[in-house]
């Protein structure tokens, strides 16, 4: 990694900003301060990035409102930064869109190492899709949903939905190969990839997100369902 990758770190305190700052620093990466929830938005409209700090208790809108803002429009690694530990709001905000979180007080090594795998997963993703985009065809039909590979696009009828990158990876994969039953676990390495700090629990979220876009009704799935204790299967 080097400073060709620029990192925007969403965080009001000072001194964990400044800690954030310099540890990714020192790693080659190239790092932007905002400590104001208002402004993250329209910074991304006009600057680039390739991952997001973001912290959830923050001045103006919180962080959960940023993720949901950031992926209506955009697809970039989200990494949050919070103090609270407990599960619902971890799954909160992974369901918000969020790749991955981190928990205060954090070790900065862990800090840089998931900064690193997660921008390492997009941009293994991003060339993984080529190399398969050169053998496949470009649509895959699921009922009303249309998933365009070159495009890296999803529609529901005439509608585009937007899908950040590992969901519309997980419901690539899942469309190329309809009718099996795959374990979370399964999902979980070859979507996230062995190397990736993480828990097969964020496939369950993903799974979810997934849902929301493209069942008619998500609490009763057709197209993406559960297989009691052994997986999901996408029917097609």
């Amino acid at each position: 990694m080097n400073a060709k990758y620029r990192i925007l770190i969403v965080e009001d305190d000072d001194d964990i900003s400044m800690i954030e700052q310099a540890y990714l620093e020192a790693s080659g990466f190239e790092t932007f301060i905002v400590s104001d929830g208002d402004k993250v938005l329209p910074l991304l409209h006009v600057e680039n990035f390739d991952l997001i700090l973001l912290d959830l208790m923050l001045p103006g809108k919180n962080g959960y409102k940023i993720c949901k803002e950031i992926r209506g429009e955009l697809n970039i690694p989200i990494l949050m930064v919070t103090a609270r530990t407990e599960s619902v709001d971890k799954i909160c905000g992974l369901g918000l869109g969020a790749d991955d979180y981190i928990t205060k007080p954090f070790d900065p090594a862990e800090l840089v190492a998931r900064v690193n795998a997660n921008i390492r997963q997009y941009s293994r993703l991003k060339e993984a899709n080529q190399i398969e985009l050169d053998e496949k065809g470009d649509e895959i039909l699921i009922g009303n949903i249309r998933v365009l590979l070159h495009g890296w696009k999803v529609y529901k009828g005439e509608q585009e939905i937007r899908f950040p990158n590992r969901e519309f990876e997980l419901l690539k994969f899942m469309a190329e190969n309809p009718n099996i039953v795959f374990s979370k676990e399964q999902l979980f390495e070859k979507i996230w990839g062995y190397d990736y700090v993480g828990d097969s629990a964020t496939v369950m979220v993903h799974i979810n997100r997934i849902r929301e876009k493209i069942e008619d009704d998500p609490k009763n799935p057709k197209i993406l369902e559960t297989v009691w204790r052994a997986g999901y299967r996408l029917n097609r």
